[in-house]
């Protein structure tokens, strides 16, 4: 490949890959040929590949760069949400309450469907939130057994900032994808995501 077509080739290779699969090395730079900068995940599946060859490990360079993404997306978050005060927690249900539009309330149950933990794991959420004064509770004027969950103005005013610096962090990330990639990208994990949704599988 002469030198600008494997300039363009290396501006085309989206660095946030990389960076968001735990970094690594490429092959390429070793071995002497022009090729896509490698992971650690490209180092599992080969390892894999060769200890157990009468296995199909493909699936492996999907799901172990969601696993590894995943908590590299926590840690960007905690990051994003310190100068707010606001723990991982406390933003999923924040948000989902301000999600729901004015004004910001929403049952327990509600916030059990958005927010995937115990009926017991939620209750306890809401008694911490009601402590720092980001929501309220009180009893359902149409269901005296019911309770609804309100976001406090300062609950309000958390969650928008803590929202602002994670998207902007984000946006970083995927600065380097165009918007076609993103749109691919997007599309198969919610392909995936409805699948592993389904009761069936």
């Amino acid at each position: 490949m002469d030198a600008p077509r494997r300039a363009a080739h290396q501006r085309d290779v989206p660095r946030a890959t990389v960076e968001l699969s735990g970094g690594g090395h490429s092959e390429g730079r070793h071995s002497g040929h022009a090729a896509h900068p490698t992971d650690t995940v490209d180092t599992i599946v080969r390892d894999w590949s060769r200890e157990r060859p009468d296995l199909d490990v493909d699936p492996l360079r999907i799901f172990s760069r969601v696993k590894r993404i995943a908590k590299q997306l926590d840690a960007l978050r905690k990051a994003a949400f310190a100068e707010t005060g606001l723990e991982l927690w406390e933003f999923d249900v924040l948000s989902a309450l301000r999600r729901a539009g004015s004004p910001h309330r929403l049952s327990p149950k509600h916030l059990l469907a958005s927010n995937l933990v115990s009926s017991g794991t939620m209750t306890n959420r809401i008694d911490r939130l009601v402590s720092r004064g980001l929501v309220t509770r009180e009893v359902d004027p149409n269901d005296g057994r019911g309770i609804l969950v309100t976001m406090t103005a300062n609950g309000r005013d958390l969650v928008d900032q803590a929202l602002t610096r994670l998207v902007a962090a984000e946006r970083e990330l995927l600065a380097e994808l165009d918007l076609e990639t993103r749109d691919d990208l997007a599309t198969a994990l919610r392909t995936l995501s409805l699948r592993m949704d389904d009761p069936a599988h």
